[in-house]
């Protein structure tokens, strides 16, 4: 967490936290699910400043603008779910045109909350590295479990299950983009982006 020791206040990590937190203390009715939430803030971290080639430029900001895609589903679809949103994240990525990967954690790098998760990394042609751009993870009930959030049904009270994804983080979208799309006349804006940019080319 990020503390502004002057303010008394904590800076989000991530959206995920204060949209999770909606459904504290709620009974959520089956025929609810999937609830799907989607947040775009910007976020803050603490590492940002460390010494070392790794942690220059868009590699790591105190703040940067992040989308957050979180839903709450039943524990028996919760998996399923977690395939959609990773091919979710992928198809944006394949329309950016980045060259990306799917790296699957293995147990010993999952945070103590998560159950499954999948990290989305592009690949920066000027560091020749890759660089995570979005997590995508089942925390099962984890999170339900602290936050009270259930689901009744067939007159039993359950947990539900919650998952959350980052959609995408952009600054390393921005730095990848500019990096991989490096042509003679400039740098080539991807076909999706053009009705927004308006130009083909940055020059």
């Amino acid at each position: 967490m990020y503390y502004v020791k002057e303010d008394d206040l904590y800076l989000i990590p991530t959206a995920e936290v204060p949209i999770t937190n909606m459904y504290r203390d709620v009974i959520v009715k089956p025929e609810d699910f999937p609830i799907k939430n989607v947040g775009y803030t910007p976020c803050f971290r603490r590492e940002a400043g460390s010494y070392g080639k790794d942690v220059r430029g868009l590699n790591r900001l105190h703040q940067f603008d992040k989308v957050e895609i979180v839903q709450v589903v039943h524990p028996d679809q919760s998996y399923a779910v977690l395939d959609t949103m990773v091919d979710y994240v992928k198809h944006l990525l394949e329309k950016l045109e980045l060259p990306f990967r799917v790296a699957r954690l293995c147990g010993g790098d999952l945070g103590f909350t998560s159950a499954l998760t999948y990290d989305m990394e592009v690949y920066s042609a000027a560091q020749k590295r890759w660089l995570e751009v979005s997590s995508i993870s089942n925390f099962e009930s984890y999170q339900a479990n602290r936050l009270k959030l259930r689901f009744k049904q067939d007159k039993k009270t359950s947990l539900a299950h919650t998952l959350n994804g980052s959609a995408l983080a952009l600054p390393r979208i921005m730095a990848a983009l500019l990096e991989n799309n490096q042509t003679d006349q400039g740098v080539k804006v991807p076909k999706a982006l053009q009705p927004y940019t308006g130009f083909e080319i940055i020059d």
